[in-house]
């Protein structure tokens, strides 16, 4: 006989008052939250709220227990160092983890593992971003070879590489093997103070080199968005940190499947840009900035950089051209005179391949005055770096505009886009603009040294000489008239002629013959 509805109410009840009081039970301690505050960090529910929409986060596995440890003091943690589980982000659903550091310094044990491993795989199967939140002391070094289920992180991040975007917030401590999982990922956040990544921490490398080195010198924000690359953007707070993920995934799409999102900001795609005449010096040898083109250029001038503090003389980043989000990869003759180096091959081909995975259109603004020379760009391997840019381009089959602004010289016009075969869909050029194997200055002295030596006037004979260069060979109309450039432009237009390109090519579809299992980029 079936209890009365009064009994069963009164049972479900007593059932759901234990429910409460277990997730009392997992809540970090206040003691705990203060002590993460004085550390000047934001506890991971915290970040988790600050990053999603409100009242959205559905935590996946709450309940799941630790392992009991075989080392030390034996205790099953109810509390986990891992928070996962599904939110939206301005309205759109992302998968996230964050590792909470009261618990355990955030490390990574063998549940935890699966608890990440899980909601990786739950983004990948629906097709939604996959968001990292890191703030660990790394694998949990207790369990011994059960830590190694870290490993199938790794596995996931690259099934999901290409595939769906990952992103990743760097809000304390990712050491050791924790650090491959964002460098597996697309896009690092690093917040300024708080934020490292490193391999070997400051004691390791203490005990075995004898160097004494501090953690943000060894691995802060930095160091891994001015020196090394690793980082993408440096953020001087969590909250700016968090809206900067937002404004990222504004550009970019759920995952291989859709489209960029669309976002008019009522910016007239035919808009002229008087102030466009009042950029480029005089002087073809004096440099300017390339962000101020971009700005009169795109949509409200709002402009998402990546890398900005990492390989100056290159460019890259997201805006918008009539509503339409686009990659941007421009030289930046403010540094190194624009030059392609080491450092700007690698920036550059690690976007441009973002782009192509995702279906995001690319244009490129040029003033490149070839490959920097010198010593140490052959020691380090300059030949095998600067290829992946090409070999990034030439496979990129996503609509690819090219707008060559001043200098197109020698390897840079293979490296910057500026060839027909196979990569730019358009080409387009300033008045302005000079393409060739060599500048004018560079080959007449190479070519006409003994002519100019015996003029009555050298100086006067070598300008002569540069000017009939620069009309014959560089200039731009040479280049249309073998067809090489569709269309020279009024610089004012500039804004007009690469939306008129953009949607002229968007439906592109590019088969590639013949078939392989995939291509061997010059790594």
């Amino acid at each position: 006989m079936k209890g009365s509805p009064d009994g069963e109410t009164m049972k479900l009840q007593e059932q759901m008052d234990r429910v409460i009081e277990q997730f009392k039970k997992l809540q970090p301690s206040e003691e705990s939250v203060k002590k993460q505050h004085k550390a000047g960090k934001l506890t991971a529910r915290e970040r988790i709220e600050l990053l999603t929409d409100r009242d959205t986060f559905e935590e996946i596995d709450y309940f799941m227990e630790s392992i009991p440890l075989k080392f030390g003091k034996e205790d099953v943690h109810r509390r986990q160092s891992v928070i996962t589980g599904s939110a939206f982000i301005e309205g759109r659903r992302v998968f996230l983890y964050a590792h909470d550091f009261t618990v355990e310094g955030g490390s990574v044990g063998e549940r935890e593992a699966r608890k990440i491993c899980k909601v990786q795989d739950i983004a990948l199967q629906n097709g939604k971003p996959f968001i990292g939140i890191n703030d660990s002391a790394g694998a949990r070094i207790k369990e011994g070879v059960r830590n190694f289920t870290y490993t199938n992180v790794f596995v996931r991040n690259v099934m999901a590489s290409g595939v769906i975007p990952q992103i990743f917030a760097i809000v304390g401590p990712c050491a050791g093997g924790a650090v491959y999982s964002p460098a597996l990922g697309d896009f690092i956040f690093m917040v300024d103070e708080i934020g490292q990544m490193f391999l070997t921490g400051p004691a390791v490398i203490k005990a075995v080199t004898g160097e004494t080195v501090t953690k943000n010198d060894l691995g802060g924000s930095n160091v891994h968005t001015r020196i090394s690359g690793v980082a993408h953007f440096y953020t001087k707070s969590e909250t700016d940190c968090f809206e900067g993920i937002k404004r990222l995934l504004s550009y970019i799409p759920d995952s291989n499947r859709d489209k960029p999102p669309y976002k008019d900001l009522g910016d007239d795609p035919n808009r002229r840009e008087e102030g466009l005449l009042h950029i480029l010096p005089e002087e073809p040898q004096k440099y300017y900035d390339m962000l101020e083109i971009i700005r009169l250029v795109v949509d409200r001038s709002e402009f998402l950089e990546v890398q900005s503090r990492f390989a100056r003389n290159i460019v890259v980043g997201f805006a918008r051209l009539g509503g339409m989000s686009i990659g941007l990869v421009a030289s930046q003759p403010k540094f190194l005179a624009g030059c392609l180096d080491v450092d700007a091959s690698i920036k550059a081909a690690q976007f441009i391949r973002f782009c192509d995975a995702f279906g995001i259109p690319i244009i490129s603004l040029v003033d490149v005055p070839g490959y920097l020379p010198g010593k140490d760009q052959e020691y380090y391997g300059i030949i095998r770096h600067g290829a992946k840019m090409l070999y990034a381009f030439m496979e990129a089959t996503v609509p690819k505009i090219t707008l060559i602004i001043r200098k197109a010289y020698g390897g840079g016009i293979a490296g910057m886009n500026c060839n027909k075969e196979r990569s730019a869909d358009e080409l387009l050029a300033w008045p302005s603009a000079e393409i060739a194997a060599v500048g004018p200055e560079g080959a007449v002295d190479l070519f006409y040294e003994e002519e100019i030596k015996a003029a009555q006037d050298p100086e006067r004979r070598r300008e002569e000489l540069i000017r009939d260069f620069r009309e014959n060979v560089t200039s731009p109309y040479s280049l249309a008239a073998l067809g090489r450039i569709e269309k020279i432009i009024d610089p004012r237009d500039t804004r007009k002629e690469l939306y008129r390109a953009l949607m002229k090519h968007k439906d592109k579809v590019e088969a590639r013959l013949p078939w392989r299992k995939h291509g061997l980029i010059p790594l």
